[in-house]
């Protein structure tokens, strides 16, 4: 059994700064993460490629190479830390510590925290389109993570499909390390720039973003990459593997040559950790997604747990920063470690710089608005990957009653795979809502049970011989 005062889950940004930050109070902390180095999915391998492949930081940009000196900070904190280690379930009783079992080269091993803060951060919204089960297809972020950690580069022909900021930060991350892109395939409605118009008065206190933003645009624009604008009835189409991808765009059929299927439609707060454990939940309709309820001091609605990053709401890696700083210091007050005034000066202007980076998000949550056509989907589509469940089915289980995403999980064994309903939550979520006329917070989501990640008999086995 090991014991700390606080236990942080997830090494990126909001996790990194909130582990520093505590240790600065003197505080006990204890980082856990599944990677084996920290850096979360914007950092991802930052130590390596500094070290190994120094040339790749030019194509990936300023905004990645600033990992470096933030995973130094972390390393110098003195924090304890256990990379490629797997939380698969958290006890957190209201009053007590909370008890965190940890899968951790070959065994499970128990921790007790006095205060737990979850940075899991988000994951990639599936795209569920026809023909998304092919081989050659993935998500934007899976092929960044692996041009990140092994420099390994999309076969060509490439397509990149979706909308938002990482569509157009990847491709042209990818012109600039030479990585040929056949065409850009911009799923954003039309009307994006008047959509924004009403937020930009707000949004232009978080003014370094949207310069970020125009220079990307820019970058786009100029790197010849075809764009194909106001993209629908995307389809991946091939017998083995992706061969061709079809669309339609302003109306007209558009069908290219693909070895390779990019897609992306935003991120979403990953929701398993707060699940199990019980914590308030709402519905975001701009972000199309739930997150947890947070008090200004980031707490849930379970005692001694605090979120911090983009687990508790996507604004990126700058704000997640913020909201680890914050949660440490809240937590370091309540854990006795500091006794800070109100109007703390390093919570007020932790506060401020959250607040000029959050307010560009509603003028983004306008212009790139998520996915409106998943709650419709019918068909032979398949929403759970795991158990091959299709879109037909889960209509099929709400026509037979299935009020919600459990009951159709009885029904139909959705959410019960290896990924315990990651990739399939939120669309069975919309498609049941969908079906009985409901919004999704009226439906709601599934009860998330432990392990939330697969375990081995032997890990298991090996708990009582954990120290």
């Amino acid at each position: 059994m090991t014991s700390t005062d606080l236990a942080i889950i997830g090494a990126g940004p909001a996790g990194m700064e909130a582990a520093a930050t505590a240790r600065e109070t003197g505080l006990s902390v204890l980082l856990i993460d599944e990677q084996p180095e920290p850096g979360g999915q914007i950092w991802r391998a930052i130590e390596r490629n500094v070290s190994e492949r120094p040339d790749n930081l030019a194509f990936l940009g300023p905004d990645y190479a600033a990992g470096a000196a933030k995973a130094e900070r972390f390393r110098a904190s003195g924090a304890n830390y256990w990379p490629s280690a797997m939380v698969w379930h958290l006890d957190s009783p209201e009053d007590g510590d909370k008890t965190i079992l940890v899968a951790w080269d070959g065994v499970t091993r128990q921790v007790q925290a006095r205060s737990v803060l979850l940075a899991t951060g988000a994951m990639e919204r599936p795209v569920p389109i026809p023909g998304w089960t092919l081989p050659g297809v993935m998500s934007i972020g899976a092929a960044q993570t692996m041009l990140k950690s092994s420099g390994l580069y999309p076969q060509a022909p490439l397509v990149l499909a979706g909308s938002g900021p990482l569509l157009l930060l990847f491709a042209v991350q990818c012109h600039a390390a030479g990585i040929p892109v056949s065409a850009v395939l911009d799923t954003t409605p039309p009307g994006a720039m008047m959509r924004g118009l009403p937020h930009l008065p707000k949004a232009l206190l978080g003014w370094r973003t949207l310069l970020k933003g125009r220079r990307l645009m820019q970058a786009l624009a100029s790197s010849g990459i075809p764009v194909y604008r106001h993209v629908r009835n995307l389809e991946a189409l091939g017998a083995d593997s992706v061969e061709r991808v079809r669309c339609t765009s302003d109306g007209q059929t558009v069908e290219l040559e693909a070895t390779t299927l990019l897609l992306h439609e935003g991120v979403v707060p990953n929701p398993q950790l707060t699940r199990l454990i019980g914590c308030e939940h709402r519905w975001n309709a701009a972000q199309r997604c739930f997150h947890p309820v947070l008090s200004d001091r980031g707490e849930t609605s379970v005692p001694g747990v605090f979120v911090a990053g983009d687990g508790g709401g996507i604004g990126g890696a700058p704000a997640a920063e913020n909201t680890g700083r914050i949660a440490a210091l809240e937590i370091a007050e309540e854990l006795g470690a500091v006794n800070r005034p109100s109007g703390d000066i390093e919570i007020v202007k932790a506060r401020d710089n959250l607040r000029a980076q959050m307010a560009v998000r509603p003028l983004l949550d306008a212009m790139y608005p998520p996915p409106d056509w998943i709650g419709k989907l019918d068909g032979d589509v398949p929403v759970c990957r795991c158990e091959e469940v299709s879109a037909r089915a889960v209509r099929g289980a709400a026509a037979d009653g299935a009020p919600g995403p459990n009951q159709a999980k009885a029904f139909l064994r959705a959410g019960m795979g290896p990924c315990q309903g990651r990739m399939c939550g939120l669309t069975v979520t919309e498609i049941l809502a969908d079906a009985h006329g409901k919004e999704p917070d009226a439906i709601g989501y599934y009860r998330i049970r432990p392990p939330i990640k697969p375990v081995t008999v032997g890990e298991l086995a090996a708990l009582d011989g954990a120290d």
